[in-house]
């Protein structure tokens, strides 16, 4: 089953925009539909596609690399016959999927895209970790992509709601609530989604079953088993640091500040003694980061503090499984509870980790905010996540998440009272149809990928 996937519209500009002078890597988690979305792109745009997979790649293949570069005439028979594809210059679409498992077919983007014969994308997941390009080096014919598993609309479109999602964007612009009937229905769509998650085999599997849950779930807890595997290949110095925080992202966002704290893993740890697992969780996708901002602003990144971190799930529907890993509670019955609000868990999680999700999807990069009153000795200011938005005057958005029915604003209220010169509007993302209070306006969950 091939999914509807709004990266198809950025391959079509790369192919226009590049001309043959630029590769194009896609980066992306394992089995977020890199490689499918690809092939099947070749296959629509391009007479015809060469798809080489470096996870089995033959000895002839990757020789070939080593022998005829300088060759390319031998070069490309070679490909064309192990794989019996005929290449047409400047109709053919060559593809290098799972480059990061042989980095010299990365190095040699630079002479292929001079030869200019072929398109080529290269695909794959931890492409910039010391262990995949400490030997080569990088092209700079090569222009980037991120890719990320199904978000909210192309899950609606999956399950044939387009006419649900225009429903919705009508009622975002125009800032009016949908009817209330709709809302519930669009409601019940974000928590499948929530539930489900975007990995497309997941979502397939969800579909083929009938919306049963539990088949959604076995698939789910494969791919969990090999970002597990990944994990175990990691450089031995930092791999089981990696291995600890990844089991305890579910306990991380329990907890109501949701950050990162290193004494429930190592009572002496450091963040910098963390670094390489920080970065290995983000540079594979399998985490979103979310970094304090300590002087929210225009540029958040300037302002980053990276000894305080949200660790995410880059996918929502792999935290559900990953969090309630008993196989006891592998049932169709415990997805059914928390889809109908019966079950007795922290959702906050759950939810606040599917917005950032979304959020991470439409391009935003993740920050938050915490200020810490030295009188009240607590944090008197809780921000889950702030954005910077404004072709013609940029501002900073705040993105407060509220999964329960019954929440306060005191925290919203005072953010933009102390910065309200810097702030082009304020957000709340909760269960609730949208209304707008003074210059907050509150959104539906379902309206989240809109910011």
């Amino acid at each position: 089953m091939i999914f509807e996937r709004k990266i198809y519209d950025r391959l079509k500009e790369w192919k226009e925009s590049a001309a043959g002078e630029k590769a194009l890597l896609i980066e992306g988690a394992r089995r977020i539909g890199k490689s499918t979305i690809v092939r099947e792109f070749g296959r629509r745009e391009y007479k015809s596609v060469l798809a080489i997979d470096f996870n089995d790649a033959s000895d002839v293949v990757k020789e070939a690399f080593d022998k005829y570069l300088g060759d390319l005439d031998t070069f490309f028979m070679i490909l064309s016959t192990e794989y019996n594809v005929a290449l047409y210059p400047h109709k053919s679409l060559v593809v290098f999927d799972e480059i990061q498992r042989f980095p010299k077919a990365r190095q040699s983007i630079k002479r292929l895209v001079a030869d200019g014969r072929f398109d080529y994308i290269e695909t794959g997941s931890l492409i910039s970790i010391r262990e995949n390009v400490k030997d080569i080096s990088i092209p700079s014919e090569e222009r980037k992509l991120k890719m990320y598993p199904m978000d909210f609309e192309e899950f609606c479109m999956a399950l044939g709601e387009d006419r649900m999602l225009e429903y919705i964007r009508d009622r975002f612009e125009k800032r009016k609530p949908l009817e209330e009937g709709l809302h519930h229905k669009a409601m019940l769509l974000f928590k499948q989604f929530m539930l489900v998650g975007g990995m497309p085999k997941v979502v397939e599997k969800y579909l083929s079953s009938g919306r049963n849950f539990e088949a959604a779930d076995r698939e789910k807890r494969d791919i969990l088993a090999l970002y597990r595997d990944d994990i175990g290949k990691v450089d031995r110095a930092y791999r089981s640091k990696v291995l600890s925080v990844f089991d305890q992202i579910p306990a991380f966002l329990s907890r109501h500040e949701k950050r990162v704290r290193l004494s429930n893993l190592d009572g002496t740890a450091t963040f910098p003694a963390y670094q390489d697992t920080f970065f290995w969780l983000g540079d594979s996708m399998i985490a979103n980061e979310c970094f304090n901002c300590a002087d929210p602003n225009i540029g958040l990144s300037l302002n980053e503090e990276r000894t305080a971190v949200k660790c995410y799930m880059g996918d929502t529907g792999l935290l559900v499984s990953h969090a309630f890993d008993e196989k006891e509670l592998a049932r169709e019955e415990l997805y059914k509870q928390i889809l109908h609000d019966r079950l007795s868990i922290n959702e906050g999680m759950l939810f606040e980790n599917a917005i950032a999700q979304i959020l991470t999807a439409s391009g935003h990069k993740l920050f938050f905010y915490t200020h810490y009153n030295e009188e009240k000795h607590r944090n008197d200011i809780e921000i889950d996540f702030l954005i910077g938005g404004g072709k013609i005057k940029p501002k900073l958005y705040p993105i407060e998440v509220k999964s329960g029915k019954r929440y306060t604003t005191g925290s919203l209220r005072r953010f933009t009272d102390k910065y309200s010169a810097r702030i082009g509007g304020a957000y709340i993302v909760h269960t609730k149809n949208l209304t707008v209070t003074d210059d907050v306006v509150c959104l539906p969950a379902y309206m989240a990928h809109l910011l």
